[in-house]
């Protein structure tokens, strides 16, 4: 079923409650759309988490779920999962995250370990609960950031604040 994870875990790492004032439908169109353009896009880690980390960018690898498998969120399947929410929206979507770090030494670029989230949004009325599994990796950015991160990102794709904490 797509949207859905089969083993996605009882035990989170992270709950948060949010308000949305649009419909379902349109809030996960935009999630969507919004996680599609950050893959791949290089971005400062501290544009996205207060660290100590210095000279370090930050590249997300988005994916949703199907079954027992994460599908990567390339312009295909985006189409594909844009699709699907337009004839219905999701009760649930489970995502995945690969975050990946780089820093800045000796004059290239160093890759760090990665963080491995997975994130589930749950839709009811004006509610949507964000469940949030830190699966492995350092935790260079924790997974309150990186919800707030991706709140502010769908945010932007609006003229007022669609979703708010609740």
């Amino acid at each position: 079923m797509l949207g859905f994870y089969e083993n996605f875990p009882v035990n989170v790492h992270m709950v948060m409650q949010l308000t949305t004032s649009i419909s379902a439908k349109k809030l996960q169109q935009a999630i969507v759309q919004t996680l599609h353009k950050l893959n791949g896009e290089n971005l400062s880690l501290n544009a996205v988490a207060k660290t100590s980390i210095s000279e370090c960018t930050v590249i997300f690898e988005f994916g949703i779920a199907e079954g027992k498998t994460f599908n990567y969120l390339d312009r295909e399947e985006t189409q594909k999962v844009l699709e699907k929410i337009g004839e219905a929206p999701m009760k649930v979507m489970d995502l995945f995250s690969a975050v990946r770090y780089y820093k800045w030494m000796e004059g290239r670029s160093k890759p760090l370990k990665f963080d491995y989230y997975m994130i589930r949004l749950t839709f009811n009325a004006n509610l949507v609960n964000v469940y949030v599994f830190h699966e492995r990796g350092p935790r260079h950015i924790s997974p309150e950031e990186i919800v707030n991160f991706l709140v502010a990102r769908v945010n932007t794709l609006f003229q007022r604040k669609v979703l708010n904490p609740a």
